[in-house]
Protein backbone atom coordinates (compact mmCIF):
# COMPACT_ATOMS: atom_id res chain seq x y z
CA UNK A 1 0.00 0.00 0.00
CA UNK A 2 1.39 3.42 -0.94
CA UNK A 3 1.85 5.96 1.79
CA UNK A 4 0.56 9.49 1.44
CA UNK A 5 2.47 11.38 -1.27
CA UNK A 6 3.07 14.95 -0.13
CA UNK A 7 3.84 16.03 -3.69
CA UNK A 8 0.29 15.14 -4.77
CA UNK A 9 -1.19 17.02 -1.85
CA UNK A 10 -3.67 16.10 0.85
CA UNK A 11 -7.33 16.61 -0.02
CA UNK A 12 -10.45 16.75 2.13
CA UNK A 13 -13.18 16.60 -0.54
CA UNK A 14 -13.70 14.95 -3.92
CA UNK A 15 -15.58 16.27 -6.97
CA UNK A 16 -16.66 13.75 -9.61
CA UNK A 17 -17.74 14.17 -13.21
CA UNK A 18 -20.66 12.00 -14.36
CA UNK A 19 -20.72 11.00 -18.04
CA UNK A 20 -17.68 8.94 -19.00
CA UNK A 21 -16.27 9.09 -15.47
CA UNK A 22 -18.95 7.37 -13.36
CA UNK A 23 -21.47 6.34 -16.03
CA UNK A 24 -21.02 4.70 -19.42
CA UNK A 25 -23.63 6.92 -21.04
CA UNK A 26 -21.85 6.65 -24.38
CA UNK A 27 -22.64 2.96 -24.68
CA UNK A 28 -26.29 3.33 -23.70
CA UNK A 29 -26.95 6.27 -26.01
CA UNK A 30 -24.51 5.58 -28.86
CA UNK A 31 -27.16 5.31 -31.59
CA UNK A 32 -29.45 8.14 -30.52
CA UNK A 33 -27.86 10.90 -32.60
CA UNK A 34 -27.41 8.54 -35.55
CA UNK A 35 -31.11 7.62 -35.51
CA UNK A 36 -32.09 11.26 -35.11
CA UNK A 37 -30.03 12.40 -38.09
CA UNK A 38 -31.53 9.68 -40.30
CA UNK A 39 -34.89 11.45 -39.98
CA UNK A 40 -33.33 14.46 -41.67
CA UNK A 41 -31.46 12.48 -44.32
CA UNK A 42 -28.06 12.96 -42.66
CA UNK A 43 -25.32 10.45 -41.90
CA UNK A 44 -23.48 10.53 -38.58
CA UNK A 45 -19.81 11.49 -38.73
CA UNK A 46 -18.61 9.39 -35.80
CA UNK A 47 -15.07 10.77 -35.75
CA UNK A 48 -16.38 14.33 -35.65
CA UNK A 49 -18.65 13.54 -32.72
CA UNK A 50 -15.90 11.90 -30.68
CA UNK A 51 -13.54 14.81 -31.24
CA UNK A 52 -15.93 17.71 -30.75
CA UNK A 53 -18.74 16.83 -28.34
CA UNK A 54 -17.13 15.19 -25.32
CA UNK A 55 -17.48 17.23 -22.16
CA UNK A 56 -19.30 20.24 -23.63
CA UNK A 57 -22.67 21.52 -22.44
CA UNK A 58 -25.90 20.47 -24.10
CA UNK A 59 -26.49 23.91 -25.60
CA UNK A 60 -22.98 24.06 -27.04
CA UNK A 61 -23.32 20.58 -28.50
CA UNK A 62 -26.76 21.33 -29.96
CA UNK A 63 -25.57 24.51 -31.66
CA UNK A 64 -22.59 22.68 -33.18
CA UNK A 65 -24.67 19.74 -34.43
CA UNK A 66 -27.30 21.99 -36.02
CA UNK A 67 -24.54 23.96 -37.74
CA UNK A 68 -22.34 21.04 -38.79
CA UNK A 69 -25.15 18.94 -40.24
CA UNK A 70 -27.15 21.83 -41.68
CA UNK A 71 -30.30 20.85 -39.81
CA UNK A 72 -33.45 22.93 -40.40
CA UNK A 73 -33.79 23.51 -36.66
CA UNK A 74 -32.76 25.97 -34.02
CA UNK A 75 -30.55 24.56 -31.25
CA UNK A 76 -33.53 24.73 -28.86
CA UNK A 77 -35.74 22.82 -31.31
CA UNK A 78 -33.01 20.21 -31.70
CA UNK A 79 -32.82 19.75 -27.92
CA UNK A 80 -36.60 19.51 -27.64
CA UNK A 81 -36.77 16.79 -30.31
CA UNK A 82 -33.80 14.65 -29.29
CA UNK A 83 -34.06 14.78 -25.49
CA UNK A 84 -36.95 12.27 -25.23
CA UNK A 85 -34.84 9.82 -27.25
CA UNK A 86 -32.03 10.12 -24.72
CA UNK A 87 -34.39 9.86 -21.76
CA UNK A 88 -35.57 6.48 -23.02
CA UNK A 89 -31.99 5.22 -22.82
CA UNK A 90 -30.86 6.67 -19.49
CA UNK A 91 -32.48 3.99 -17.28
CA UNK A 92 -30.21 1.41 -18.94
CA UNK A 93 -26.98 3.33 -18.26
CA UNK A 94 -24.45 1.29 -16.26
CA UNK A 95 -21.87 2.46 -13.74
CA UNK A 96 -18.30 2.19 -14.97
CA UNK A 97 -15.89 -0.18 -13.18
CA UNK A 98 -15.01 1.11 -9.72
CA UNK A 99 -17.59 3.92 -9.69
CA UNK A 100 -20.07 2.43 -7.22
CA UNK A 101 -17.22 1.17 -5.02
CA UNK A 102 -15.65 4.64 -4.83
CA UNK A 103 -18.92 6.41 -4.07
CA UNK A 104 -19.82 3.96 -1.30
CA UNK A 105 -16.31 4.25 0.15
CA UNK A 106 -16.38 8.05 0.31
CA UNK A 107 -19.88 8.03 1.78
CA UNK A 108 -19.08 5.44 4.44
CA UNK A 109 -16.00 7.41 5.53
CA UNK A 110 -17.91 10.70 5.61
CA UNK A 111 -15.65 12.31 3.01
CA UNK A 112 -17.52 15.22 1.38
CA UNK A 113 -17.97 14.51 -2.33
CA UNK A 114 -19.86 16.26 -5.08
CA UNK A 115 -21.17 15.46 -8.53
CA UNK A 116 -20.46 18.29 -10.99
CA UNK A 117 -21.54 17.77 -14.60
CA UNK A 118 -22.03 19.80 -17.75
CA UNK A 119 -25.46 18.15 -17.95
CA UNK A 120 -28.37 20.09 -16.48
CA UNK A 121 -29.34 19.28 -12.90
CA UNK A 122 -32.59 17.71 -14.12
CA UNK A 123 -30.75 15.40 -16.53
CA UNK A 124 -28.24 14.39 -13.87
CA UNK A 125 -31.01 13.14 -11.59
CA UNK A 126 -32.67 11.35 -14.51
CA UNK A 127 -29.41 9.55 -15.35
CA UNK A 128 -28.70 8.36 -11.81
CA UNK A 129 -32.32 7.57 -10.84
CA UNK A 130 -31.92 3.82 -11.35
CA UNK A 131 -28.63 3.60 -9.42
CA UNK A 132 -29.34 2.58 -5.85
CA UNK A 133 -28.36 5.21 -3.30
CA UNK A 134 -26.55 7.61 -5.60
CA UNK A 135 -28.90 10.58 -5.39
CA UNK A 136 -28.77 10.44 -1.58
CA UNK A 137 -25.05 9.81 -1.09
CA UNK A 138 -23.55 12.84 -2.81
CA UNK A 139 -22.98 15.87 -0.59
CA UNK A 140 -23.73 18.12 -3.58
CA UNK A 141 -25.17 17.50 -7.05
CA UNK A 142 -24.57 20.35 -9.46
CA UNK A 143 -25.40 20.87 -13.13
CA UNK A 144 -24.10 23.46 -15.58
CA UNK A 145 -27.48 25.21 -15.57
CA UNK A 146 -26.82 26.19 -11.94
CA UNK A 147 -23.73 28.29 -12.69
CA UNK A 148 -23.03 31.11 -15.15
CA UNK A 149 -20.92 28.90 -17.43
CA UNK A 150 -20.07 25.20 -17.60
CA UNK A 151 -16.73 23.51 -18.12
CA UNK A 152 -14.01 24.37 -19.15
CA UNK A 153 -14.77 27.43 -17.02
CA UNK A 154 -14.06 26.76 -13.32
CA UNK A 155 -17.45 27.81 -11.94
CA UNK A 156 -18.98 24.34 -11.55
CA UNK A 157 -16.09 23.11 -9.45
CA UNK A 158 -15.78 26.35 -7.49
CA UNK A 159 -19.49 26.27 -6.63
CA UNK A 160 -19.29 22.59 -5.63
CA UNK A 161 -16.41 23.36 -3.26
CA UNK A 162 -18.29 26.34 -1.83
CA UNK A 163 -21.40 24.26 -1.15
CA UNK A 164 -19.31 21.60 0.59
CA UNK A 165 -17.56 24.26 2.66
CA UNK A 166 -14.12 23.21 1.42
CA UNK A 167 -11.34 25.38 0.02
CA UNK A 168 -10.66 24.73 -3.67
CA UNK A 169 -7.02 23.86 -2.97
CA UNK A 170 -8.19 20.93 -0.84
CA UNK A 171 -10.43 19.43 -3.52
CA UNK A 172 -9.61 16.54 -5.83
CA UNK A 173 -11.47 16.36 -9.14
CA UNK A 174 -11.86 13.09 -11.08
CA UNK A 175 -12.57 13.64 -14.78
CA UNK A 176 -12.51 11.84 -18.13
CA UNK A 177 -12.31 14.74 -20.61
CA UNK A 178 -9.94 17.54 -21.54
CA UNK A 179 -12.74 20.05 -20.97
CA UNK A 180 -13.16 18.79 -17.40
CA UNK A 181 -9.46 18.69 -16.62
CA UNK A 182 -9.08 22.27 -17.85
CA UNK A 183 -11.96 23.33 -15.61
CA UNK A 184 -10.37 21.68 -12.58
CA UNK A 185 -7.04 23.34 -13.24
CA UNK A 186 -8.75 26.70 -13.72
CA UNK A 187 -10.34 26.20 -10.30
CA UNK A 188 -6.87 25.56 -8.83
CA UNK A 189 -7.81 22.01 -7.86
CA UNK A 190 -5.91 18.75 -8.10
CA UNK A 191 -7.19 16.42 -10.80
CA UNK A 192 -7.09 12.73 -11.60
CA UNK A 193 -7.86 11.86 -15.23
CA UNK A 194 -9.45 8.59 -16.32
CA UNK A 195 -9.46 9.48 -20.03
CA UNK A 196 -12.33 8.42 -22.23
CA UNK A 197 -11.63 7.26 -25.78
CA UNK A 198 -9.99 10.04 -27.77
CA UNK A 199 -9.21 12.18 -24.73
CA UNK A 200 -5.48 11.46 -24.40
CA UNK A 201 -4.64 15.18 -24.32
CA UNK A 202 -6.06 15.53 -20.82
CA UNK A 203 -3.32 13.20 -19.53
CA UNK A 204 -0.62 15.86 -19.85
CA UNK A 205 -2.55 18.33 -17.67
CA UNK A 206 -3.70 15.99 -14.91
CA UNK A 207 -1.84 15.36 -11.65
CA UNK A 208 -2.46 11.61 -12.01
CA UNK A 209 -3.72 9.44 -14.87
CA UNK A 210 -5.56 6.11 -14.43
CA UNK A 211 -6.95 3.53 -16.84
CA UNK A 212 -9.92 2.84 -14.57
CA UNK A 213 -11.39 3.98 -11.26
CA UNK A 214 -10.43 0.53 -9.97
CA UNK A 215 -6.83 1.82 -9.95
CA UNK A 216 -7.65 4.81 -7.75
CA UNK A 217 -5.80 4.75 -4.42
CA UNK A 218 -7.38 7.23 -1.97
CA UNK A 219 -4.46 7.06 0.44
CA UNK A 220 -2.23 8.76 -2.15
CA UNK A 221 -4.30 11.87 -1.51
CA UNK A 222 -4.57 11.57 2.25
CA UNK A 223 -8.00 9.94 2.08
CA UNK A 224 -9.03 6.72 3.88
CA UNK A 225 -7.78 3.63 1.97
CA UNK A 226 -10.11 0.99 0.56
CA UNK A 227 -10.61 -1.94 2.92
CA UNK A 228 -11.46 -4.54 0.26
CA UNK A 229 -7.91 -5.48 -0.78
CA UNK A 230 -6.98 -9.05 0.20
CA UNK A 231 -3.32 -10.04 -0.23
CA UNK A 232 -2.87 -7.23 -2.79
CA UNK A 233 -5.84 -8.55 -4.77
CA UNK A 234 -9.18 -6.88 -5.28
CA UNK A 235 -12.16 -9.26 -5.16
CA UNK A 236 -15.03 -7.80 -7.14
CA UNK A 237 -18.45 -8.79 -8.36
CA UNK A 238 -19.20 -9.17 -12.07
CA UNK A 239 -18.67 -5.77 -13.66
CA UNK A 240 -19.80 -3.89 -16.72
CA UNK A 241 -16.93 -3.09 -19.06
CA UNK A 242 -17.15 -0.17 -21.45
CA UNK A 243 -15.61 -0.38 -24.90
CA UNK A 244 -12.98 2.09 -23.70
CA UNK A 245 -11.44 -0.71 -21.60
CA UNK A 246 -11.03 -3.11 -24.52
CA UNK A 247 -7.70 -2.46 -26.25
CA UNK A 248 -7.84 -2.26 -30.00
CA UNK A 249 -11.52 -3.09 -30.19
CA UNK A 250 -14.85 -1.33 -30.18
CA UNK A 251 -16.53 -4.44 -28.86
CA UNK A 252 -18.86 -3.93 -25.93
CA UNK A 253 -18.73 -6.66 -23.37
CA UNK A 254 -19.73 -7.50 -19.87
CA UNK A 255 -17.36 -9.56 -17.82
CA UNK A 256 -16.19 -10.53 -14.39
CA UNK A 257 -12.85 -10.59 -12.66
CA UNK A 258 -12.95 -14.19 -11.49
CA UNK A 259 -9.43 -14.29 -10.12
CA UNK A 260 -9.32 -10.81 -8.61
CA UNK A 261 -7.57 -7.74 -10.02
CA UNK A 262 -3.91 -7.43 -9.11
CA UNK A 263 -2.96 -4.15 -7.51
CA UNK A 264 0.12 -2.25 -8.73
Amino acid sequence: MNSFDSELGRVSAVILDLDGTLLDTERATKDVLKDFLVKYGKDLDKKREEEKRLGVTQKESAAAIVRDYGLPLTPDQFIQEITPMYREKWPSVKALPGADRLIKHLYSHKVPFALASNSSNEYIYAKIASLNGWKDWFSVILGSDQVIQGKPAPYLFEEAAKRMGVDASHCLVIEDSLVGVKAAKAAKMKVVAVPSHGEVECSSLADKVLHSLLEFQPEMWGLPPFEDWVDRTLPIDPIHLSSQYVNGSISEISGSCNHGCERD
